[in-house]
């Protein structure tokens, strides 16, 4: 087995070769990566189901048809994506060609984790992929199933010589992060995200992170409290709410509150029946590390729907606290589980400041009737992603960036975005060896009729001469 070191060489000489810079190869590349997901459709799904519990229906959803979609744009787009970009020009340029071609940084470290592992995967891959990269991934040694196919299987598909799988835990991850990279793309917690920057700053290496947060979802007091728990409940239970961009507290009116319940209640036993442990459509908890600090997380507030666990199974039933403090710890930190705490505020203003007072949330949803309400909550915060009377479905455009603000990351992808994110703007000019005498103006002994010839020559020109 080779050492990171001999995989690093060998991915170098790679990229320095220029294998990895034309068009077809990386169609090529993006191709094969296709037929990965399609060849493999049962195992990713049985994986999936052993890492997670999850569902077909969400599997399918949020991990393989999101993946295959973002292959298939790469496809019909790289051509577009990789054409060089022309720009304006001054009088002293009008008659050189001037452009920004998008080149490939080099080698890529894209870190992966455990709670959408293959879609954490594919999606940054395909950018990197189509940008010209050569990539080393490091999927997450938690979700040891999906990990097992991504190092066993995904290799048949792709030109060994470009891309690598390393696998491991904290100490293998941190031999990584000590090589020299030219771009890394981090998805996981902000506390492993600074150790990533730090680490990235020691090579000057630029990264993308992709981080969590407290996502707050506002719920007007006009809002149909059947209609908002239906959403709700679906997007904060989705993958057992291991989901980075689920709402992690809502904040309401204590009468909304009351009508809230109820609904919350009929939601979830419509959605997972009377023993939500026994649906098919509800997964499990990662491990039991994760289930111990979600289970404590229970003692805060009061619990007003669910709290039913079972350690053995890694299960949590879809719970809802009331009467939670700010200082509790639910308030504190991510929770990254099915547990949902109602916060009561008395007015939008309220609760605009209660969000503000935090750090920057991935997401940030708002509930209401009125367009004023909605507008107003986007227009006075601030977050990475912003949905009006919906969970994440902003997601599911690969024309809307994906990615955080602040403490909740730095940096996007997504479609285009992620082609923009692995790919350097270089700028570019060409201009002619001959017609010297023109440039007389810029030269030595300087005067002022050659200073005031030489800036109006550079302004913004705005009709072309040829």
């Amino acid at each position: 087995m080779d050492t990171i070191e001999d995989t690093m060489q060998r991915l170098r000489e790679a990229f320095s070769s220029g294998k990895t810079r034309p068009a077809e190869f990386r169609a090529a590349q993006l191709r094969s990566l296709g037929r990965f997901l399609r060849d493999n459709k049962p195992q990713l799904q049985d994986a999936l189901a052993r890492d997670l519990r999850k569902s077909a229906f969400e599997s399918e959803v949020s991990e393989i048809a999101i993946s295959q979609a973002e292959v298939d744009l790469a496809l019909r787009n790289l051509q577009a994506w990789m054409k060089d970009k022309s720009v304006r020009k001054n009088l002293a340029t009008q008659l050189d060609s001037a452009f920004i071609r998008r080149e490939p940084f080099g080698l890529v470290l894209i870190i992966v984790p455990w709670n959408y592992p293959l879609n954490l995967t594919l999606v940054p891959l395909v950018g990197a992929i189509a940008a010209g990269n050569c990539v080393v991934l490091k999927p997450s040694e938690t979700s040891k199933g999906m990990e097992k196919i991504l190092a066993e299987v995904l290799p048949r598909y792709l030109d060994p010589s470009c891309f690598a799988v390393v696998l491991g835990g904290p100490q293998e991850t941190g031999q990584l992060l000590e090589c020299r990279f030219d771009y890394i793309f981090f998805t996981g917690s902000p506390r492993v995200g600074k150790i990533v920057m730090a680490a990235a700053a020691k090579h000057l290496t630029p990264v993308t992170l992709e981080l969590g947060g407290k996502n707050p979802c506002y719920v007007d007091d006009d809002c149909d409290p059947q209609t908002v728990a239906n959403r709700v409940a679906w997007f904060r239970y989705f993958n057992t709410g291991q989901t980075c961009v689920a709402p992690d507290y809502v904040l309401c009116s204590p009468e909304m509150q009351e009508r809230l319940l109820p609904a919350l209640q009929s939601a979830i036993t419509r959605f997972y029946g009377d023993d939500p442990q026994t649906s098919p459509n509800l997964g499990r908890i990662i491990n039991q590390k994760h289930f111990k600090r979600l289970q404590g997380l229970l003692g805060c507030g009061r619990v007003a729907i669910g709290g039913q666990t079972d350690e053995r199974d890694c299960y949590i039933a879809p719970t809802v606290l009331v009467d939670v403090q700010e200082t509790e710890p639910v308030m504190q930190e991510e929770i990254f589980g099915p547990i949902l705490p109602l916060v009561t505020v008395r007015s939008l203003d309220e609760a605009i400041d209660f969000i503000n007072r935090r750090e920057k949330p991935l997401a940030l949803y708002a509930f209401s009737n009125s367009s004023q309400v909605v507008r107003q909550m986007l227009a006075r915060t601030s977050s990475g992603g912003f949905c009006g009377n919906d969970g994440f479905m902003h997601m599911t455009l690969p024309s809307l960036p994906f990615g955080g603000v602040g403490a909740s990351g730095m940096g996007q992808y997504h479609g285009k975005f992620s082609f923009d994110t692995f790919s350097h703007q270089r700028a570019c000019l060409l201009r002619s060896p001959r017609m010297e005498k023109i440039n007389d103006f810029r030269y030595p002994p300087y005067t002022p009729r050659n200073l005031r010839v030489l800036l109006m020559a550079m302004e913004e020109c705005r009709c072309t001469l040829l």
